[in-house]
């Protein structure tokens, strides 16, 4: 069984929201070091660089997209289903869709070319010395073998990053799309 419980998250499993009493000012060394890592991601997955990416996870990740609903009405703000996942993984899972992409994935097969681009960046300090809530907007554009087309999602990406031996490592992302209906013919790639 995974622990699922960092600083950033409730007893639920929710990522709490980022408050003006934690958070890591705009241009800060923490801050430009947290986003020159995002950039750097980025980076890895675009070019299809597995092998570095997997080395920014720590060892306990948990990476989970929940399905996300439309609703009306008083529940309309529960809009987000955590106990069905577009994928919830671990740092073990990921080594092997990462080591099957690498090498012969169907879904994959030509590779997609992507595009990736991280945006309004906010940053928070946890209860943990070292470890810090980053919130993301993710814009991601993929195109496959020869069609003219994008397949394009968006989404908020909630993660906790830990510092340790002078890196960020990625322990915790929470993706929340912003389509209920996928428009992607898969999810074969990572975001």
């Amino acid at each position: 069984m995974i622990d699922r419980s960092t600083a950033a998250v409730d007893k639920s499993g929710v990522m709490r929201g980022l408050t003006s009493k934690n958070r890591v000012p705009l241009g800060s060394e923490i801050y430009n070091r947290i986003l020159e890592t995002l950039y750097d991601e980025a980076a890895a997955l675009d070019e299809r660089r597995f092998d570095d990416w997997v080395a920014m996870l720590d060892k306990d990740l948990v990476y989970t997209a929940p399905i996300r609903l439309t609703r009306t009405g008083p529940n309309r703000d529960r809009d987000v289903m955590r106990t069905m996942m577009h994928f919830d993984d671990t740092y073990e899972s990921l080594l092997m869709r990462t080591g099957r992409l690498s090498k012969s994935a169907w879904a994959e097969d030509p590779p997609s070319r992507t595009r990736r681009y991280v945006t309004n960046v906010r940053v928070g300090e946890t209860e943990n010395a070292d470890e810090y809530e980053v919130v993301s907007y993710l814009y991601l554009a993929r195109s496959r073998g020869e069609s003219p087309d994008y397949e394009k999602t968006t989404g908020e990406r909630r993660d906790v990053w830990r510092f340790a031996n002078g890196k960020y490592k990625l322990a915790r992302r929470e993706i929340i799309l912003d389509q209920s209906t996928l428009s992607m013919s898969n999810l074969a790639v990572f975001l």
